[in-house]
């Protein structure tokens, strides 16, 4: 049985207009943690008041917090990172207990979400703006000016570093906002109201409303008042916001589903990938987007490497979330977990099971399942096409370059993909067949805050990350200046 972490809210209650308040009319939902499935607590259940409120909230603290200078905003997102960082302990326990991620996994959300911070404040401070020169006629020059309210709706997998990935560039920006964290894991989001408190945010520029993604995130979405939606999270809900947002044509940003192909060849470093797509796969549980979950194997190294990769499978450390031993913990929620059960029964219908497929013999409650390997999978299978999101794999060979990229690009999705070889002109030749987002040659998945994020296909629209953030979060203005005397033609002149 997990411990319960000290300090938990009994209720996880909106944040609007720097307050902590019930939902409108008075409704709340049960939070539920994955290791008993039990209800531990219950956050406000918004709906359209409570959006309502939270917009008229962030419109009001728009025109003060988008008009001071870009160095004022920074100074705020340092005090930001601090608070965030002092808070790592307790964060790492509160996202652990909630959503299941190993506790040694979860202690680096801190740093990430103060990192996020702190970047972006840099950003903002060093990013000019473009000026352009015709001769000596006119002059003409870039203004960039914050878009106004932003709806942010987050994700259940780490939640509270991902939710930094879109509040410290929306604020940056000079944007205030609303953020609709995932109803299956708000434990984490409930310390952002002190952490904005103790920074000096003023009151509505961050606007927390906490509910099911069918009420409080349409609402939010449908909202005519709120110009941007940035959204991570399943292909079909993305498909969804961006029919629903089409009434108001509104800016959206849509980070996706993922089911990114590993391109192992025969003359890789079989160590260093066997690590990679271990850890690729299984880290997070599994829950994760850019997860390395179809691996492609030159056939020549094929046997051998779906051996070994079983045999390390076998061996993951699964167990309690808080237990630092532990490299796979509990799945987030048992509608979650059903669902990842259904396709290893799937799977073992289309494919041959070489590891796990099962609940772990010593934990008999819980959401857990041991690390699963299934080799042979045909590319038509849905183990193969489908997006499992946990501690699933699927392995296939190939038998040479262009059959490698066919069946890297045989899916609907391309967030991610990563290639193992020795030969750096062939990796670069699949880096650029791959139709992904983003590509990692004899690397796992380290991120550069600085290079844009996102997918192709379904696996999204848009780029946040870096500079790309800042342009989804602004509008830029051409201001044209004549220099000297204009030359029109005098059209209708006597």
């Amino acid at each position: 049985m997990s411990t319960a972490p000290k300090g938990l809210p009994s209720t996880i209650r909106h944040w609007i207009g720097g307050e902590l308040v019930d939902a409108a009319d008075g409704r709340t939902f049960d939070v539920t943690d994955p290791v008993s499935n039990t209800a531990y607590t219950q956050a406000a259940r918004g709906a359209q008041d409570d959006v309502q409120r939270a917009v008229e909230a962030a419109r009001a603290a728009f025109p003060g917090w988008s008009s001071i200078s870009n160095r004022e905003r920074a100074r705020v997102l340092y005090r930001i990172a601090d608070a965030v960082e002092a808070r790592h302990d307790r964060l790492a326990q509160f996202e652990s207990y909630d959503s299941g991620l190993p506790i040694t996994q979860a202690k680096g959300q801190a740093r990430r979400a103060a990192e996020n911070f702190r970047y972006f404040a840099d950003v903002i401070v060093a990013l000019g703006e473009e000026a352009f020169r015709q001769g000596g006629e006119q002059f003409s020059y870039v203004v960039r000016t914050a878009v106004g309210v932003a709806g942010l709706i987050t994700p259940w997998n780490t939640p509270f570093m991902l939710e930094s990935w879109k509040l410290a560039p929306a604020l940056a920006s000079g944007c205030t906002l609303i953020l609709k964290p995932a109803e299956w894991t708000p434990l984490s989001a409930s310390l952002w109201p002190e952490i904005f408190a103790e920074a000096g945010v003023p009151a509505g520029v961050v606007n927390i409303v906490h509910g099911i993604g069918e009420e409080a995130g349409q609402a939010l979405v449908d909202h005519p008042d709120v110009p941007l939606i940035s959204f991570t999270g399943s292909t079909d809900t993305g498909r969804h916001i961006i029919r629903s947002s089409a009434e108001h044509l509104k800016t959206t940003s849509m980070e996706l589903g993922g089911k990114s192909p590993v391109v192992v060849f025969a003359d890789a470093d079989i160590e260093a990938a066997l690590d990679s797509v271990v850890f690729g796969v299984f880290s997070l549980n599994g829950e994760r987007c850019t997860a390395g979950s179809r691996v492609l194997v030159e056939r020549p190294l094929y046997e051998e490497f779906t051996r070994r990769l079983a045999e390390r499978a076998d061996r993951v450390r699964v167990g309690l979330p808080s237990d630092p031993a532990t490299e796979v913990g509990a799945l987030v929620h048992t509608e979650h977990y059903e669902r990842v059960l259904n396709y290893v029964e799937i799977g073992k219908k289309e494919a041959r099971l070489v590891a796990g497929g099962a609940r772990p013999d010593h934990l008999t409650e819980g959401n857990y399942l041991q690390p699963t390997v299934f080799a042979d999978v045909a590319r038509d299978a849905r183990i193969f096409q489908e997006e499992i999101f946990g501690p699933v794999v699927a392995v296939a060979p190939f038998d040479d370059e262009s059959e490698a990229i066919e069946l890297a690009n045989a899916t609907q999705f391309g967030l991610a993909a990563y290639i193992w070889t020795s030969d750096l002109k062939r990796g670069h030749r699949i880096a650029h067949a791959v139709e992904s987002g983003m590509v990692w040659i004899n690397s796992h998945n380290i991120r550069d805050l600085r290079t844009p994020f996102g997918g192709v296909k379904a696996s999204g629209v848009g780029r946040e990350g870096g500079a790309h953030s800042i342009d989804f979060y602004t509008e830029s203005k051409i201001v044209h200046v004549a220099l000297g005397d204009v030359h029109t033609p005098r059209f209708g002149a006597v």
